[in-house]
């Protein structure tokens, strides 16, 4: 019995020391993957809203310009990593006909406030109760990035963390 216990608890050891180097070694996802959405060439959905300053957001009044629509957190790991990224992003563009504009997913008011001041946020946030934009856009967690062309179609969806440059690519490749 003590030898089945000893046997076990090395086993376990091992276990454990393995996937802590797995985890300590692995290179952190950096990049959003750009995925398929059955919105893909069609018209964005309805978003308008409150936002978390207080003041109001419609996509309809932002045609003519690419917008930009991220779903994140407080909550969300990932999206602390690409909260600097979305601000530098939303200052480089901010008089090149580009709109980024943030959605708060599933998170209270007071942390989603707190997030944005902390990561001094250069744009707008909507507020969205009880998820319906999520629901309209097939959001299922943050953060996702919805880029949506000037004639206001659906033109990628991004899962992940994204970065600056690779808003810029894809921004730069719907202006084409």
């Amino acid at each position: 019995m003590r030898r089945s216990v000893l046997v076990t608890s090395l086993v376990v050891l091992v276990v454990v020391a393995g996937l802590s180097l797995l985890l300590a070694t692995r290179h952190p996802v950096t990049n959003a993957t750009e995925t398929q959405s059955p919105l893909l060439g069609h018209r964005a959905p309805a978003l308008q809203g409150r936002e978390l300053g207080g003041g109001s957001f419609s996509l309809a009044r932002e045609r003519g310009d690419v917008v930009v629509v991220n779903f994140w957190a407080s909550w969300c790991g990932p999206c602390r990593v690409e909260a600097p990224e979305l601000s530098t992003f939303a200052w480089h563009e901010r008089h090149r006909g580009v709109v980024l504009v943030g959605v708060v997913f599933n998170d209270s008011l007071s942390a989603a406030s707190a997030f944005a001041q902390h990561y001094g946020s250069l744009y707008p946030s909507l507020v969205d109760p009880g998820g319906v934009f999520a629901n309209r856009f097939g959001v299922t967690s943050p953060p996702t990035t919805i880029v949506i062309d000037r004639h206001g179609r659906v033109v990628a969806t991004l899962l992940g963390p994204t970065t600056a440059r690779q808003l810029e690519a894809v921004v730069a490749r719907v202006r084409t």
